[in-house]
């Protein structure tokens, strides 16, 4: 159950990115789960050592996981957006 949870919320933070970054027309359904999860990853790499938090990946589904989870699917999309542009948009 706890599989489903996640990637429903990991489809959510990856939907929402996409809707911050107005990259959301270009993607799917799995692609916002995808940049969602992956996003959680490279926020918990990146940003869980700074806020001392956790992510959805790690089964924390706390306000501060969610926030670091969609803060790294949004530095995601921007390195995305970088390497197929040549800009962040």
């Amino acid at each position: 159950m706890l599989f489903i949870i996640w990637l429903i919320v990991g489809g959510i933070l990856g939907w929402l990115a996409s809707m911050v970054m107005k990259t959301d027309a270009q993607q799917g359904m799995i692609l916002n789960v995808v940049v969602g999860i992956v996003g959680a990853f490279l926020g918990g790499w990146l940003l869980s050592p700074l806020f001392g938090t956790g992510t959805i990946n790690a089964d924390d589904f706390s306000v501060s996981s969610l926030l670091v989870s969609f803060l790294g699917a949004v530095i995601l999309l921007a390195i995305v957006n970088l390497l197929r542009r040549g800009k962040v948009r």
